[in-house]
Order: structure tokens, then sequence, then C-alpha cells
């Protein structure tokens, strides 16, 4: 094997490697500190709290419907490039790239700013209000802003140029945020969505052209390239690439984020007071993403051997798959992977909400019935003005209890003397 071409394949690896690595690391969540509302902990908090994020995770039925969506979206763009012209399908979705590729950039840059430099800084917001009440919020800081230019500044080199360097940052920035964003509620979920994916990737790879005949004309940040002879002075159009599909990172990588979750959660299980951010034993995501490079190691093999373009993920979902069940049997632990669930692990913080909801329902009724009573006890009190002198003073409820008592004592005596008056009468 030549110089060059090993070194594309260990790119190719590198670069498949490390945003899955980091971008399981940042979809977990750690709980709010259960420690004294010191500022530390309060910053520590509210912190975290910016980088989360509430998408619902991908369920069951996700998985089933995920091939068919992809089978519709892949063909039909091979159909697009097949009927148009090619510069100007790419020049539409250069356009579309572009924008989502300075917010995908913003975010990384703004996680590698704040975890080169280490400074503290002012958080500002922006809110949009109607009628006194929060419809939407952006909180945002001074790294926030310099990531958002710089990001600019690189995508507008991209657009400009096509440079395959700025198109690699492009995908590796889309693949961290997918796998930090996209969750799997469970295991189930997760092995269902390999497997249909595996049977796609075979049919569409090896059945037709339409996967390769994509992949080629799609002149966008779906892939990471690497050339062939990647030394010597050689214009950019006369290198061959080797190519890895954003595909094959992103849908192992969420298994292998989902395993590292799992991890995490067994450590809060024995260990419910632990600090944020402590180290913790990784056994299933150790296994899993060892899976995944023995697998991508296989495909480059096999690719090189026949000379073919492979689908990556005939050997990355069994990997990946397998390497799950083999550490659980290994651990005695098959039932509790079969029957970890994201959903259950958020229900605390769901039944939180709800009862707070049901709290401030309380507090809103208990306020217009306070509001009530204090209306009845200030047309109680214009009552007794008339018959009695109680006027200009200052009443609580036991006052407000005399004085309906006293009310009803006159009122019963006036009665009364009616009665009385009405007997003479008749008399």
């Amino acid at each position: 094997m030549e110089f060059g071409l090993l070194l594309a394949y260990l790119a190719l690896g590198t670069m498949a490697v490390t945003p899955i690595y980091y971008g399981s690391f940042a979809s977990v969540k750690w709980p709010k500190s259960k420690k004294k509302n010191t500022k530390k902990n309060l910053d520590a908090d509210s912190s975290s709290e910016e980088e989360e994020s509430t998408n619902e995770p991908l369920t069951l039925r996700d998985a089933y419907l995920f091939p068919i969506i992809g089978s519709f979206v892949l063909f039909s763009l091979y159909v697009v490039f097949k009927l148009l012209d090619v510069y100007y399908v790419n020049y539409l979705v250069t356009a579309y790239f572009g924008f989502l590729g300075t917010g995908a950039l913003t975010i990384v840059g703004v996680l590698i700013i704040k975890n080169t430099i280490g400074i503290k800084y002012n958080t500002y917001k922006i809110a949009l209000l109607k009628k006194a009440e929060e419809i939407y919020s952006v909180n945002f800081t001074a790294i926030h802003i310099a990531a958002f230019f710089l990001s600019l500044i690189l995508t507008t080199f991209y657009v400009a140029t096509k440079n395959w360097i700025a198109s690699n940052i492009f995908g590796l920035a889309f693949a961290f945020n997918a796998i930090q964003i996209l969750t799997l509620d469970s295991f189930q979920t997760g092995i269902t969505l390999l497997s249909g994916l595996f049977f796609y990737d075979i049919f569409w790879v090896f059945g037709t052209e339409v996967m390769v005949t994509v992949a080629k004309n799609f002149d966008a940040p779906i892939k990471v390239v690497w050339p062939k002879q990647f030394f010597g002075l050689q214009p950019e159009e006369a290198l061959q690439f080797t190519m890895l599909g954003l595909g094959d990172i992103v849908v192992p990588g969420i298994y292998v984020a989902l395993c590292l979750r799992f991890d995490h959660n067994n450590y809060l299980k024995k260990n419910p007071n632990a600090k944020r951010h402590s180290k913790f034993p990784t056994p299933y995501f150790n296994t899993c993403i060892t899976a995944y490079i023995l697998g991508l190691v296989t495909t480059i093999v096999v690719m090189h051997t026949f000379k073919a373009a492979q689908p990556a993920l005939l050997y990355l979902s069994p990997a990946c798959i397998l390497s799950v069940l083999t550490t659980g049997l290994f651990k005695n632990q098959l039932r509790e992977v079969f029957t970890y669930s994201t959903e259950e692990k958020d229900g605390n913080k769901n039944e939180k909400d709800k009862k707070d909801k049901k709290k401030k329902k309380g507090d809103k009724d208990s306020s217009e019935s306070e509001g009530d009573e204090g209306s009845v006890i200030q047309r109680n009190i214009k009552t007794d003005d008339k018959t009695s002198d109680i006027s200009g003073t200052s009443v609580d409820d036991e006052d407000y209890v005399e004085i309906s008592a006293a009310t009803e004592s006159t009122n019963a005596k006036s009665k009364k003397s009616k009665k009385k008056s009405l007997k003479k009468k008749s008399k």
C-alpha cells in the first residue's frame, strides 16, 4: 500500500472517531447540583443549561421510518441530478449548507473557546415578550459573537473556493452537533435503526448506482474526504480523494453516545451524590467505540482489496450491536440493557414539571379566590356602613366574621320586630 493512500485511510479514521468521541461526551447531561445554592453551583448549573437541548429522543417508530425516508430522499436527489444541471443544483445546495454550517460551526467554536480559554464571561439575554410573557429567548456571550464571526469568515471562504479542508471542517461540525443533539430513547431503538440502515446501505450501494452517483455529484459537506496523494504540488482538480459519508459517522455515533449515557446512568445509580463532571467507568462506551474502529478498518481493507465502494454500515452495524450485547452478557446486565430508557431517566423531571404547573395553577386559583374574597369583604363593609358605625376602619378576616355576625343579628332583630308589628295590626 502506498504511503499517501495509507495516510488517507488514517485521516478518514481519525475524522470519523473524533466527532463520535467528543459528541458522545457532549450528549451526557448531569443532574443539577443538590448542594447549597452557592454562586459556584449556580454558575455551573446555568452554564450547563445553556448547552442542554430539549429535543425529543428518537423512538422505535422513528427507527422504522428512518430507512424509508432516507431512501425517498436519496432517490429524489438521484432523479434531480439526472434531470437538472448539476451546477445549479449545487449552487442552491451550497447556499443552504452555508447557512446551516455557520450555525454548526458557531456551536462547536463556542465549546472549543470555552474549554481552551477558561475565563469568566457575562451572559446576555434577548427575549421576545407578549403581554409580559416570555415567548422565546436567546442567551449569548462575547464568545458566541466571536465564534459567529469566525464561522462566517470560514463559510465565506468555503462558498467562494469549495476547498476540501473547509468542507471537512463543516462536515465534522455537522457530525458533532448531530451526535450531541440526536439521542436514542433505548437500545431497542438503536438496534432497530442500525439493522434497518444495514439493509438500506446494502441495497443502495450493491443493488443500484444511486448511492455512489449522489455521493460523487452532491457537492456539499455531507462527507469527509482526503486526497490519496497528499504530498506534492498538484492543483485540487487533479487530486483523487477517498471519502466517508457522514451517515457512516452519525448513525453509529448516536448509538455509541447511547452507550456512554448508559454507563453514566449506571454510575449515578451507584453514586447519586457524585460531583458534576466527575470521571466514571465507561465499559459499554469503550467496547462500542472500539468495535466501531474495527468495523471501519474492515470496511477500508475490503474496499482496498476489491477496489470497489463498500457500504460501511454492512460492517459497522453488526460490530456496534454485537459489542453491546457481548458486554451485557459478560457483565450479566442484558436485562438492564434492554430495559434502559432515557424516558425513564427524564420521568422525574417530567413529573416535577407537572407538579410545578399544578402548583402554579393552584396558586393562581387561590389568588383569584382571595381576590373574590377581598371584593366580598369590600361589599360587606359598604353594607355594614349603613347598619353600623364602622366606616373608615381597616378590616381583616376576623373583623369580617364579626361584621357578618353583627349584620346577621341586626337583620334578625329587624325581622322579629316586623313580625310583632304585623301581629299587632292583625289583632
